[in-house]
């Protein structure tokens, strides 16, 4: 059985930053990388100063090559289980892995991220991280000043839709499933020049790969170039379960998350 310093699970910019620093302050880590990175449908990564635009299969690359130079290993695999052995804030961790390898650690950095859960509409997941987006930081400038649609799927619709309002005058605001607006939240979006389209949402409508169209249930059709789209987020935690972890409903009732104290420490010592 392998033994490390620090086992990192989560081979994405945030774990593999983790591993780097780690192996440059010589300690000896292990990454275990699943594969299927959140932002893999998106063309660049925007916001990383020095690496605007670069794909993230690329960054990753890179990382992983940065992370093996000072001595970290990175492995591909999928964490099953993970447990404590022996008792007390010294006790060593036992990762599993699908394929049957287990490997012993001093501590854990969990860095597995999150899952997007999408609303049920008809032709949305084929399209997100391309003309489907969430985050207007990473995606607005891409679709700027184009005619723009927010799905209403949770409790920041309003500020999500008031939000992308800066990269566009075209914005239209799908209520969906969602109530409709109050009549402050009326006030706020008609002072914005934002309509509002009741009714459910029932499928995209793509032409040549391109998001053309925003179809109701009722058959009506609203012109529409992008869409931003809440999605509901899951923590990538059930291995932690052996160890008393378990993620919660976020405050902002956003998704479910696994709760940390300030310095990213979570209620299980070492990890």
């Amino acid at each position: 059985m392998d033994s490390y310093d620090v086992v990192v699970i989560g081979g994405g910019a945030a774990g593999l930053s983790g591993a780097l620093m780690l192996a440059r302050a010589r300690r000896s880590v292990l990454v275990i990388d699943g594969g299927e990175p959140r932002n893999a449908p998106a063309a660049g990564v925007h916001g990383l100063l020095g690496l605007e635009g670069t794909p993230p299969a690329e960054l990753l690359e890179r990382g992983r090559a940065e992370a093996r130079r000072y001595g970290a290993h990175v492995v591909t695999g999928e964490v099953t289980d993970a447990k404590r052995e022996g008792h007390g804030d010294n006790a060593d961790f036992e990762v599993t892995t699908a394929d049957g390898r287990t490997v012993r650690a001093r501590r854990l950095l969990v860095a597995t991220g999150l899952t997007d859960e999408l609303p049920d509409v008809a032709g949305l997941r084929e399209r997100w991280g391309r003309d489907v987006l969430h985050c207007p930081y990473c995606h607005g400038w891409e679709v700027r000043d184009q005619a723009i649609g927010v799905l209403a799927s949770g409790p920041m619709a309003m500020h999500q839709v008031l939000l992308i309002r800066q990269w566009s005058e075209d914005v239209t605001f799908f209520t969906h499933t969602n109530p409709e607006p109050s009549e402050e939240e009326a006030e706020q979006l008609a002072a914005r020049g934002i309509r509002v389209v009741t009714g459910e949402v029932a499928a995209l409508e793509v032409k040549e790969d391109r998001l053309t169209g925003v179809r109701l249930a009722d058959g009506m059709v609203v012109d529409r170039e992008a869409l931003v789209v809440g999605p509901r987020m899951a923590a990538r935690a059930g291995f932690l379960s052996g160890l008393g972890l378990r993620p919660t409903e976020h405050p902002a009732g956003i998704g479910v998350y696994l709760a940390t104290e300030a310095g990213g420490r979570t209620e299980g010592p070492g990890g």
